[in-house]
């Protein structure tokens, strides 16, 4: 399928299927921390080897292998994230396809991406996953890794304002509160398991653009 506009698969049964963006598209992968976005990037990667992957978790592993092992990462958190947006940054400028892992609750940082690639003529599209509080931080349990409380509650309060305002959205009860993407893919946890690649330049059926999503038609 090719989204366009809104696409609700929350709640969705059905078939795995592959999701069809334009060839040279950023696509942004947001969610709480431990909702998955790190597996769902992996798997897609996976699959499209040739697609450029941005994921912070990268830069703060690369970063940590320099660092002496009794320095916090709170110490270099900074430099770490200067050396994460400097290779966002050089990626998206590059040209081609991209896979960003994002927390999404960053407006700031779409808007950003959203006028870099319209610089080159590619669009934006997003992929947010829904899969609840308690489910987030049982994938931090299991991954071993754990965001602080308040990083936690920083991020929750974002991407719940963003998920209601997409929920008013495609039930025709507001415009858009994204309106820099061309589409947002939302995704709970079995949509997630669902979703199994991302293809580049395939092209497909168009899916949603209006209220609702299409999302009957998914699968």
């Amino acid at each position: 399928m090719e989204p366009r506009g809104p696409v609700d698969l929350r709640g969705v049964d059905g078939e795995s299927f592959a999701v069809d963006y334009p060839a040279d598209a950023i696509v942004v992968v947001s969610g709480l921390p431990g909702s998955g976005k790190s597996t769902l990037l992996r798997r897609w990667s996976a699959r499209a080897p040739h697609v450029a992957t941005v994921d912070p978790r990268a830069v703060h592993e690369a970063c940590a292998a320099v660092m002496p092992d009794r320095l916090p990462y709170a110490v270099y958190r900074p430099w770490a994230r200067l050396e994460h947006f400097r290779l966002l940054r050089g990626s998206v400028r590059r040209g081609g396809p991209l896979l960003v892992h994002d927390c999404g609750s960053r407006a700031w940082m779409r808007r950003w991406l959203a006028r870099e690639a319209a610089r080159q003529g590619r669009e934006l599209h997003l992929v947010l996953l829904d899969v609840g509080a308690a489910t987030a931080l049982a994938g931090q349990r299991a991954r071993g890794r754990w965001a602080s409380h308040r990083v936690f509650a920083r991020h929750r309060r974002g991407l719940d304002r963003l998920l209601a305002a997409l929920t008013a959205h495609t039930r025709g009860a507001a415009g858009t509160p994204v309106p820099e993407a061309a589409s947002v893919l939302l995704l709970d946890g079995r949509s997630r398991a669902r979703a199994a690649e991302a293809r580049f330049g395939h092209g497909g059926a168009a899916l949603g653009g209006g209220p609702g999503g299409g999302a009957a038609d998914a699968g």
